[in-house]
């Protein structure tokens, strides 16, 4: 298939399913946290508009968590499928990590999922305030696990290898590799991000359909909160990450920096935008600023950054993507930052949901956080290579050996049905955000969904009412 080794195709087929599957995750990270701030927010204040906004990011948080749990099924069997050998190699440690994961983060929100989707007219208020904290909080434990497995395979300790297979020696060292304390901040704040902006996006469409109502304010006033407190945080934990990806991966940093070799003694420049040329061992149309990749990188003036000319070629990551998908993840950031500024400044002025370029601005910016999680893992993953596991197991031994006819079959499959069945779930969802959220004098609308009287029959009918006519929906007298 256009020329690619059977190696090639099953690395495209991991990038293909894991970029995916990592959107859902992102989104069901930040939502579940989400809405355990509106129900805790609606039980202090009793405002409507927590409630209702609350039924309605619920609707959409089933749907998403629904197509997460889907995609990363298929994450799991690909280990064994395509990739046996490092399986075999490094099983011992991913493969408790993950069964971790099951044992705390998937059961802690199997229990309290579904009070948490159908129980707001079942189970009293606390009770039903303390799932959703729980499903919020098995989010996180489930990054925690993944991470760790993830950051073992970039900054590995805690091991020796027996016979040719890794054998864990110290547990604590292991899931505390030296790379997971910051990859758990980064993704985990990336996850909040990206939701701020989801959210932020959505409240946008409607202001500027002219549908100003008070659940809208306020989900683009939270939103627009959350990027200007979390945003600039995220760029303090990147710039943490930068320093120790630079101690422990150095070639990574470089082939993300595009620099090729020292001169003498002279500080680091950063080079802002360029063509890395792995052939010719330079970066073409350099654009540089003298001192500012020392400066950035080793917080000082005179030392000097690792050159990829420092590696044997065998040994380098492919600067040509790595350097384009970090200074997009990087210019995001700096967009997300400079968004989260103007609507201070228009908040100060009594303009935030008048002002219809920075709405404009947060509508395109609602896929930002996502694009730029996609990014960073691209920029993690392929500034890895060529080792599967860093130092240890290269990408090429990893493989489980398919030919490349099987490999392009389940390649197209796999695009076939994503497309398909995740471009169906994705289209049915953005149809209930422009549906928008129902404003109800009572405490719940009487049609079915999540926290609703009458229990769907199927999990994702609880989102069916959102596609509903909002005009139609009648009343209750609060319950509680």
């Amino acid at each position: 298939m256009f020329g690619l080794e059977a190696i090639d195709l099953a690395r495209i087929q991991f990038a293909f399913t894991i970029s995916f599957h990592i959107l859902f995750p992102a989104i069901t990270i930040g939502l579940a946290s989400y809405l355990a701030v509106l129900e805790g927010l609606w039980l202090k204040t009793r405002e409507d508009v927590y409630r209702d906004l609350y039924h309605f990011w619920s609707k959409i948080f089933a749907v998403n968590f629904g197509m997460g749990v889907v995609s990363g099924l298929v994450m799991a069997y690909q280990f064994g499928t395509n990739w046996s050998r490092f399986s075999d190699f490094a099983g011992a440690v991913t493969g408790p990590l993950l069964t971790y994961e099951v044992l705390t983060a998937f059961f802690l929100e199997a229990g309290f999922l579904g009070v948490m989707l159908f129980g707001w007219n079942r189970v009293g208020r606390n009770l039903h305030f303390f799932s959703t904290i729980m499903v919020a909080i098995g989010t996180l434990i489930s990054t925690f696990w993944i991470l760790s497995s993830n950051s073992w395979m970039q900054t590995p300790q805690g091991f020796e290898i027996v016979d040719g297979r890794v054998i864990p020696t110290d547990w604590f060292a292991v899931v505390f590799n030296p790379s997971f304390p910051y990859r758990l901040a980064h993704m985990s704040v990336a996850a909040f991000v990206a939701t701020a902006f989801f959210v932020g996006s959505s409240a946008a469409w409607h202001l500027l359909r002219g549908r100003d109502t008070p659940p809208v304010r306020k989900m683009l006033s939270m939103a627009m909160w959350m990027a200007l407190l979390v945003a600039p945080v995220q760029a303090v934990i990147g710039d943490f990450h930068g320093l120790n990806t630079l101690e422990h991966q150095p070639a990574k940093i470089a082939a993300i920096e595009g620099h090729w070799e020292n001169v003498g003694d002279e500080p680091t420049p950063l080079i802002l935008f360029g063509l890395p040329n792995m052939k010719e061992e330079r970066t073409d149309f350099a654009v540089e600023i003298p001192y500012l990749g020392s400066l950035i990188l080793t917080h000082s003036l005179d030392k000097q950054v690792p050159a990829l000319k420092d590696f044997k070629p065998e040994d380098r990551p492919n600067s040509a993507i790595v350097f384009w998908s970090f200074r997009v993840m990087v210019g995001l950031g700096f967009l997300m930052i400079f968004t989260g500024l103007w609507s201070l400044w228009l908040r100060k002025r009594d303009a935030l949901y008048k002002s219809r370029p920075f709405l404009y601005l947060t509508l395109w910016m609602g896929p930002s956080g996502l694009i730029a999680i996609l990014a960073g893992w691209i920029t993690t993953e392929v500034g890895r290579q060529p080792w599967v596991v860093y130092g240890l197991m290269r990408t090429k031994d990893a493989s489980s050996g398919h030919s490349v006819e099987q490999m392009t079959i389940t390649l197209v499959l796999f695009v076939v049905v994503y497309f398909l069945l995740f471009g169906a779930g994705l289209g049915y969802m953005m149809r209930l955000v422009r549906k928008g959220p129902v404003v109800n004098e009572g405490d719940t609308p009487k049609h079915g969904g999540p926290g609703q009287k009458r229990t769907p029959a199927r999990p994702l009918s609880a989102a069916e009412e959102g596609t509903e006519d909002h005009d139609n929906h009648d009343s209750l007298t609060k319950e509680h």
